[in-house]
């Protein structure tokens, strides 16, 4: 199995984040025993963001994490402009915006992997609607 892994859930891990921090490291504890666990280049960017001047570190610490770094088809990338297209025709503008990049990591992992790991689960299932997402906390729930 090929598991796409969100930034969110890298994040609370390496920061680490007191509320989610445990739930989502043994996620992806639980993603790595079951096969291969990647990152696109959006997500490696993302988390380089706060080890701008350490940046071998931050490799170093994802590959001993067991992070794969995959990079996005032009198949993925289609996908992700396809679902972006929707967003955009539908008039999303309340609440939280959406970029780019979030609909890049959902169309890398729907033609490249067999599921997404990410805590951002209602937006995922909206948009990548073949998409598996898992969140850290259903991992804990027995999901």
């Amino acid at each position: 199995m090929i598991t796409a892994v969100d930034t969110n859930v890298l994040i609370d891990i390496l920061e680490p984040d007191p509320v989610y921090g445990l739930m989502s490291k043994e996620a992806l504890k639980r993603s790595l025993r079951e096969g291969v666990v990647v990152a696109c280049e959006v997500v490696w960017a993302e988390v380089s963001v706060a080890y701008a001047g350490v940046q071998d570190v931050l490799v170093n610490t994802l590959e001993r994490m067991g992070i794969q770094f995959l990079a996005i088809s032009r198949e993925a990338a289609l996908m992700a402009a396809k679902c972006w297209a929707e967003y955009l025709e539908r008039g999303r503008g309340q609440g939280k915006r959406r970029i780019a990049a979030d609909f890049l990591i959902g169309g890398h992992a729907l033609v490249q992997c067999d599921c997404l790991l990410t805590r951002d689960r209602g937006f995922y299932r909206e948009y990548f609607r073949d998409l598996r997402v898992i969140s850290p906390q259903e991992v804990l729930q027995g999901g």
